[in-house]
């Protein structure tokens, strides 16, 4: 969980940074954060079905894989369609070192350790994603078939905000 915190905390000043400096995320910067944001849980998901043995846990990676890569590869059509390049900034390189710490952590741990450390995290993680999606993302972007992908997105990522919260639960992790 420590991890998770720095995590945000990462993000948090990297959106802050970027505030403060008077700049907004402009649409190139937000499709580029939240593709990041998806291709990082892929990563933790690869992760939990190479180390844990738990059913419910390598169902919920399966799931991550599936939707995530599904909302990745609308989103590489949009941008094909759209003919634009989106833009690497300071939250999406916050996220990236962060999910990097956050592997190692969990690449060190197994059984019911490992278990509980990838289903709080990623509810933490879907946590965030999807408050910021919601309250930042959305609200900010200016062309429409982004705005659509990602209100649609956040309909699945609230589910796996749900599903992540009931594994927890079912494992029984403090």
């Amino acid at each position: 969980m420590k991890n998770l915190t720095v995590m945000i905390g990462l993000a948090l000043a990297a959106s802050s940074a970027v505030a403060q400096a008077g700049e907004a995320m402009n649409d190139l910067e937000i499709a580029h954060t939240a593709y990041t944001a998806g291709q990082l849980d892929i990563r933790y998901a690869h992760l939990a079905l190479a180390v844990s043995e738990n059913d419910a846990v390598r169902d919920f990676a399966q799931t991550m894989i599936r939707d995530h890569t599904a909302v990745n590869d609308a989103a590489g059509a949009l941008i094909t369609e759209l003919n634009v390049t989106p833009q690497d900034n300071d939250l999406s390189q916050a996220l990236v070192r962060g999910a990097a710490d956050k592997r190692g952590e969990l690449a060190g741990l197994s059984g019911k350790a490992f278990d509980c450390a990838y289903a709080t995290n990623e509810l933490g993680y879907h946590q965030v994603v999807n408050k910021t999606v919601a309250e930042n993302f959305i609200p900010a972007v200016t062309v429409e078939p982004l705005k659509a992908l990602l209100e649609e997105a956040l309909v699945t990522f609230k589910q796996h905000e749900g599903h992540a919260e009931v594994m927890v639960e079912g494992l029984q992790c403090s």
